[in-house]
Formats: C-alpha cells, structure tokens, sequence
C-alpha cells in the first residue's frame, strides 16, 4: 500500500502544497522563496529520505515566521495522511547529530498525540533571518498535524547555523526510522494510535 499524500494549505498569508512519498527514497525538491528555510528543508528530504516535493509562498516581507508555520503544519498533515491508521509503523525514534561543534538529540513518538518540548540551549542570532523560534514554531506545526511526541535537545553549540542544521538532520533521522514498517498490527497496546 502506498505510503503517500498530496496536501495544500492556503491562508490570507501563505500558500503551501506539499507531495510526500514515505517510501520512494530521498528525492523531489523544495522551494518556499526563503533561502535559509530552504536549505533546512532540504536536510529533512536527504536525512529523512523522503520523496518530497514541497512549494510555498509566504508574506517574507513581514517576517518569515506565517511561511515556516505552514509549512509545519503542511507537512504534519502530509505525515499523518500518508502513514493512515499507522499500522505496523515502528513509531518511536531518536536521532543524535553532530556538527562540529554542535550536538542536537531529537526523540520522536508517532503517537497520535501531539506535544512539543524544544530546549535549545541558548543559541541566539539568526541565519538568514531565520532563529531558533521560527524553528520552534516549524516543529510546533508538525507535531500538532502530524500526531506526534518530539522531545528536541541541544547538548553542545551555540552557531545558529550549526545548532538549526543539526536539529533539523536529528529531526529527519527520527522521522524515517520512526514510519519505518517492521510489524503487524498498530504499535500500541489499545490498538489504535
């Protein structure tokens, strides 16, 4: 059975259309006019090895935070369609990554219930105008359409660069072993996630 979906969002202040394939293997592009946000993106598509094809437009004249939110959101709702009733998903993941400097931990559960805890460790500044809130606010959306637990922890880093890119490969690492199939069945003792 095909693990896809197709999902577009638009809003008074974005317009986001997102095509993912869980299995096809990492491939597809991004393009959301933001050029920090983009390079993020495409960490999630190569770590995650997702065939994913997402495009969004966002009012960046205000500020980027309406696009990463989104897009998020999009995402989440991809997620969720394209994993169903998560029959035999494995369901729980965690990723650590470094770089250079920087050390990021993400823990992952797909399940069903949405809740975020980021505690980057006091990393400041922006990279493109992109900082550790609008990623917060990325991740946020994701969870909250996509039904999942993300505990997200930086132990070492404080470069912006550094500490989102590694978040970001930590995050996509847990995504893909986390909707990876190695059982019968729904991964839950109440049988329905």
């Amino acid at each position: 059975m095909a693990r896809r979906a197709d999902v577009e969002r638009v809003t008074g202040e974005t317009t986001v259309r997102v095509a993912l394939d869980l299995d096809a293997g990492a491939g597809g592009r991004v393009d959301t006019g933001h050029g920090f946000f983009d390079h993020m993106l495409d960490q999630l598509l190569r770590h995650g090895r997702l065939n994913l094809e997402l495009d969004a437009q966002g009012d960046l004249h205000v500020d980027v935070h309406h696009l990463v939110e989104d897009c998020g959101i999009t995402l989440g709702q991809a997620v969720a369609r394209a994993l169903g009733e998560r029959a035999g998903i494995e369901r729980y993941a965690d990723a650590f990554v470094p770089m250079d400097e920087t050390l990021a931990h993400v823990v992952l559960d797909l399940s069903g219930r949405p809740t975020l805890v980021f505690e980057p460790a006091g990393f400041v500044g922006d990279a493109g105008g992109f900082n550790a809130y609008h990623l917060r606010e990325f991740l946020r959306g994701f969870v909250n359409h996509a039904g999942a637990t993300m505990h997200v922890r930086v132990l070492a880093g404080e470069e912006t660069h550094h500490v989102a890119e590694a978040i970001m490969k930590a995050f996509a690492r847990a995504l893909y072993a986390a909707t990876r199939v190695t059982r019968d069945g729904v991964p839950s003792t109440k049988g329905s996630l």
